[in-house]
C-alpha cells in the first residue's frame, strides 16, 4: 500500500501540483494554451535535472513527446488539409448535394451525414471552416436560422471524428502511447498480448455512438436550438453588428442632419449614437447635425457594412485603414473568430494595435448576439468574438496557419482559390485514406506521401503547407505527453486510479464509467489533447490493477476526449460557431447535455459488450 505521506514521494505531489495548476490555467485561461503546457513541463523537467530523481522523466524522457509519431502525422496532415482547404475539395464533395435542400430537416440531413463521413477521415476543424460560408448561403436562401445549422454542423464534425483513428488527433496521440505503454511493459519482462489499436477500432463506440447522435441532433434541434440571431448577419439582423464610422473633417456630410445625410434610411443599418469630437456621446436623432470628426456608432448586417464604406464624407476612425501598408486595390474584407489561444484576448481592440501586428485594421466587432455598448476601440477582446477586418487579399492566407484567428471568409468573396484542383486534392485524400485503412501503409506514411502530393501538385504551394501547420497545438501535444510520461513514472497515475478504484469499489464497469466521466470533465475545462495525454496513464494503470483488457479504457479515453458538447470552448469547432450563430453558453448545455449523455452510455454499453 502507498503511503502517501512518505517525504521520499515527493515526486508524486510535485506532479499533481503541476498538473493541477496546468489545469487551472487552462480553465480559466490565464495565459496561452501553449504556453502554460510548456511552462508545467519545464518545471518538472528542471526539478528532475537539479534532484536526479528517477521518479521524474530525465529531459531526454520529458522531450520524447515531441518526436511521436501521431504528433508528426497530425503536422503533415495539416498539410493534406490545405489542400484541400485551397481548391475548394471540401465544398466540391458536399455543394451537390447541399443544392438540392428544401427545408430545415432535408437541409440537416444533407449536410450532417457528409459533414460525419469527411470528419471521419480528415481534421475537423477545416471540415467546419469550409463548411460555414456553405451554411451561410444556404440559410439566406431557405429562410432559415444559422443557429439551427452551425451548432448540429460542430457536434456532428465531432461525432464523426470519434470513429476512426485519423478521425481526430486525440485518436492519433492515444494509439501511439497505447503502442508505447505496451512496448515498455514487454521490456520491462511483462508477458502480455494485447489486441492491436487499429484503424477502426474506436468505430466499435464511435459508429453507434454517431448514429444515435445525429438522429438526436436532427430530431431535437427544432425544439432545443432557439433561433438565434447571428452575430455576422446577411441582411435579417441590423441589431448585432457594431461598426464605427467617422465623419470626414471638411466632407459633404458636414452641417447635415441625419436625415438630410441619408443615414436615417440605410437598409439593414441604423445610427445608433453618435460621439461627438469632445468625448460626448449622444442618441443619434433625425434632426441631429453632424459635425467634423464625429464619430457614428451604426449597428447592422455585413452587407450593409459594406455599402456604408462607400458614402461619400464617412471614414474609418483614425482612418486606419489608409495607413496599411497595401494599396487599396488589394485591400478586402474579412470575417474572423478570436480564437482561445488568440494573443489579443482582454486587450482592448486599441490595445491590440492590429495595424502593427497583422497589417490589419478592425472595422466591426460581434459578440454572441449582442450588440456592444461604447466605443470600438475601447472593446476588450474575448474567445468567440467576430471581427470584421480590413487586411490584404493574403491576409487570410498568411493567417490560416496561424493561433490567433479562426477564419470565416472573405467578405467580397475575393479569395482566390485553385478550383480546377479540387478533383486532384480529393483523390489525393482519398487514396491517402484507403491506403491508412487497410494497411498497406502506416498513417505517418500515407499522410506523408498525401502532404508531399498536394504540393508536388500544386495544390497548395510549399510556404502554405507551411503556414498550415498549427504550432502551438503540436506543442500541446509533446508537453502534455512529457506530463503524462511523468503522471506515470512518479507514481502519480497510480494514486489517481486507486482514488478512482475506490470510488468504483473496484468494479470494471464503475471504473470505466469513472474513467469516461472524469475525461470528459477534463475536457469541457482543458483541451481533447491535453485531456487524453493526462487521462491515459490513469486510465491504463486503473486497467492493470483492475486485472482487466485495458482496450476498453482506452477508447474510453478516446472518445470522452472528444465528446466537447457542453462549453463553446471546450473544443474548437464549437468556438467557430458560437459567434457566428449568435449562440449564448445555454444553448450549448441545453442541446448538449442529452448528446452528451447519449453518447457517453451509447459509447460504455458498447464497449462492456464488444470486451465481455
Amino acid at each position: 500500500m502507498l503511503d502517501i505521506f512518505n517525504p521520499l514521494i515527493w515526486p508524486i505531489w510535485l506532479t499533481i501540483g503541476v498538473t493541477i495548476a496546468l489545469l487551472l490555467g487552462l480553465a480559466t485561461r490565464a495565459a496561452a494554451t501553449d504556453l502554460l503546457a510548456l511552462t508545467a513541463l519545464t518545471v518538472l523537467v528542471v526539478v528532475q535535472d537539479l534532484t536526479g530523481t528517477p521518479l521524474l522523466p530525465n529531459p531526454t524522457q520529458a522531450v520524447a513527446g515531441f518526436g511521436n509519431k501521431g504528433l508528426i502525422t497530425i503536422a503533415l496532415l495539416f498539410a493534406v488539409v490545405a489542400g484541400l482547404e485551397l481548391t475548394g475539395g471540401t465544398e466540391l464533395a458536399t455543394g451537390w448535394l447541399l443544392s438540392k435542400a428544401k427545408n430545415l430537416r432535408d437541409t440537416q440531413v444533407r449536410m450532417l451525414l457528409p459533414v460525419a463521413f469527411l470528419s471521419g477521415f480528415l481534421n475537423n476543424t477545416p471540415v467546419v471552416a469550409a463548411m460555414l460560408p456553405v451554411v451561410g448561403d444556404l440559410g439566406k436562401r431557405l429562410t432559415i436560422s444559422p443557429s439551427r445549422l452551425l451548432l448540429p454542423l460542430s457536434y456532428a464534425a465531432i461525432l464523426g471524428g470519434m470513429c476512426t483513428l485519423m478521425g481526430t488527433s486525440t485518436n492519433l496521440l492515444v494509439r501511439d502511447e497505447y503502442v508505447q505503454y505496451i512496448s515498455d511493459a514487454k521490456a520491462a519482462g511483462a508477458e502480455i498480448e494485447m489486441a492491436e489499436l487499429s484503424f477502426f477500432t474506436p468505430a466499435i463506440a464511435g459508429i453507434p455512438a454517431t448514429i444515435l447522435g445525429l438522429i438526436y441532433i436532427i430530431g431535437a434541434s427544432k425544439w432545443l436550438l432557439p433561433e438565434r440571431k447571428p452575430a455576422v448577419s446577411v441582411g435579417d439582423d441590423p441589431q448585432k453588428y457594431t461598426v464605427e464610422m467617422q465623419v470626414e473633417l471638411t466632407g459633404p456630410l458636414v452641417g447635415k442632419t441625419l436625415q438630410e445625410a441619408g443615414l436615417r434610411a440605410l437598409p439593414g443599418l441604423y445610427v445608433a449614437e453618435i460621439q461627438r469630437a469632445d468625448g460626448r456621446i449622444e442618441p443619434a436623432k433625425p434632426d441631429q447635425r453632424l459635425y467634423g470628426d464625429d464619430i457614428l456608432i451604426l449597428v447592422g448586417d455585413v452587407d450593409s457594412v459594406v455599402d456604408l464604406r462607400k458614402i461619400r464624407g464617412l471614414i474609418t476612425p483614425g482612418d486606419q485603414a489608409r495607413k496599411l501598408e497595401i494599396p487599396a486595390w488589394r485591400r478586402t474584407l474579412v470575417e474572423a473568430v478570436v480564437s482561445p489561444r488568440c494573443s489579443l484576448i482582454g486587450k482592448t481592440i486599441r490595445e491590440g494595435r492590429f495595424r502593427s501586428n497583422f497589417n490589419a485594421a478592425v472595422v466591426a466587432v460581434a459578440r454572441g448576439g449582442r450588440r456592444l455598448e461604447g466605443k470600438l476601440g475601447d472593446v476588450r477582446i474575448e474567445p468567440g468574438d467576430v471581427l470584421l477586418l480590413e487586411a490584404s487579399k493574403s491576409f487570410m492566407h498568411r493567417q490560416r496557419g496561424g493561433s490567433d484567428f479562426y477564419l470565416i471568409s472573405s467578405v467580397d468573396r475575393g479569395e482566390i482559390r485553385r478550383h480546377e484542383h479540387a478533383p486532384l486534392a480529393l483523390g489525393i485524400m482519398l487514396v491517402m485514406v484507403i491506403a491508412a485503412a487497410l494497411n498497406w501503409l502506416s498513417i505517418l506514411s500515407a499522410a506523408m506521401l498525401a502532404a508531399v502530393a498536394m504540393v508536388l501538385t500544386r495544390c497548395c504551394t510549399t510556404s502554405e503547407a507551411r503556414r498550415s501547420i498549427d504550432w502551438s497545438v503540436l506543442i500541446v501535444i509533446g508537453s502534455a505527453i512529457g506530463i503524462g510520461r511523468a503522471m506515470e513514472q512518479s507514481g502519480a497515475a497510480a494514486l489517481i486510479a486507486n482514488g478512482l478504484l475506490s470510488i468504483a469499489q473496484g468494479s470494471e464497469l464503475g471504473t470505466l464509467v469513472a474513467i469516461y466521466i472524469a475525461t470528459v470533465i477534463c475536457t469541457e475545462l482543458i483541451t481533447n489533447n491535453a485531456a487524453a495525454m493526462l487521462m491515459l496513464p490513469i486510465a491504463w494503470t486503473a486497467a492493470t490493477k483492475v486485472g482487466t483488457d485495458p482496450m476498453p479504457m482506452v477508447i474510453a479515453v478516446m472518445i470522452a476526449a472528444s465528446a466537447s458538447f457542453l462549453t463553446p470552448f471546450g473544443y474548437q469547432t464549437n468556438t467557430m460557431v458560437y459567434g457566428v450563430g449568435g449562440y449564448r453558453l445555454r444553448d450549448y448545455i441545453q442541446f448538449g447535455l442529452p448528446l452528451s449523455l447519449i453518447v457517453g452510455v451509447v459509447s460504455i454499453g458498447m464497449l462492456t459488450w464488444w470486451y465481455q
